[in-house]
């Protein structure tokens, strides 16, 4: 462990830090292919760069990316997403005996998020990507 004391009156130099918007292009053997939007240059991520933007991820959507020294070190997603319901037990009348009216569905790209018992498989919802909560279900049109 390293420990330094400065004084109020010291400044530090800035970070090289740099936001860019990136498209998400495909997955191919564990890479996650980006392209920048302004250079157009290809920017590749492992699953461990990501994290659990993984479970966000859609192809031909921006994300913004961190960049530190040209790096990237961080992918945001969009605040709010829209997924298709693959799978979801079926709600039954009564279950809201138990307090919270929920269930879980697995979305498209796996993401596992708690439901209203009215979504069924097929139903399009939008999720809130900071905590992974279902926000609404979203009219087909």
């Amino acid at each position: 462990m390293y420990e330094d004391t400065f004084r109020s009156e010291e400044k530090l130099p800035q970070p090289d830090l740099e936001m860019r918007s990136v498209q998400y292009l495909y997955v191919d053997d564990g890479h996650y292919q980006f392209m920048d939007q302004e250079s157009f240059e290809q920017i590749s991520m492992t699953a461990k760069q990501l994290g659990d933007v993984v479970d966000y991820l859609r192809e031909q959507t921006i994300y913004e990316v961190l960049n530190f020294s040209g790096r990237p070190i961080a992918v945001t997603p969009p605040l709010h997403m829209q997924f298709t319901v693959v799978s979801t037990p079926p709600g039954v009348r009564g279950d809201t005996a138990q307090g919270a009216a929920m269930k879980p569905a697995t979305l498209d790209t796996g993401l596992v998020v708690q439901v209203p018992l009215f979504v069924d498989e097929g139903d399009l919802v939008k999720v809130d990507t900071r905590d992974g909560r279902y926000i609404e279900r979203v009219s087909k049109k």
